[in-house]
């Protein structure tokens, strides 16, 4: 079987539309967890993920949404991997995909603080973050809880507009 870069395309293009099963209102394209997606000379679709995390229990559905949808589509032999390296990062969501958050009242994350070549540095500062208010744009507000729904969000509220919000962490 002789594969094109069409058949590449099209294949990412339906991974590109599988939404994040924690936060819907994202793609896996927008979330930058889809790294990758190729067609091997036998046919086989082949989709890479990174995990927000390595213990993300959102994985395992991850990954059977993306081969149930390739297969929908009429790809045959689909095989979704799992990547960690190198580990993802809140620097991967798109600018559409902060911008999706944003108007579901979630706050974006700002630049994640890990370097390219080594672990997150721990801060041990009182320094007080400033997260914005996704539904009044206020800086001030306040964290209320450091956990979330997921392990990926923090719950803040606005002095300002007196609404509860989230945010996605920075990792």
């Amino acid at each position: 079987m002789v594969t094109t870069l069409t058949d590449a395309r099209h294949a990412r293009h339906i991974a590109e539309q599988v939404p994040d099963p924690e936060l819907p209102m994202l793609t896996l394209a927008d979330l930058g967890v889809l790294r990758d997606v190729s067609v091997a000379t036998d046919g086989t679709v082949v989709a890479s993920l990174t995990p927000t995390y390595s213990g993300c229990p959102a994985m395992a559905e991850m990954r059977a949404h993306v081969a149930a949808r390739l297969t929908a589509a009429g790809y045959r032999q689909v095989q979704v991997r799992t990547v960690l390296d190198p580990p993802w990062t809140t620097d991967w969501i798109t600018p559409d995909g902060r911008r999706k958050l944003a108007e579901h009242g979630i706050a974006a994350p700002g630049p994640a603080t890990r370097s390219a070549s080594g672990p997150v540095p721990l801060t041990l500062s009182a320094t007080r973050r400033t997260v914005p208010c996704p539904l009044c744009g206020s800086a001030d507000t306040e964290e209320t809880s450091r956990f979330g729904a997921t392990s990926c969000k923090a719950l803040w509220r606005c002095r300002s507009c007196r609404e509860p919000f989230e945010y996605v962490k920075e990792i």
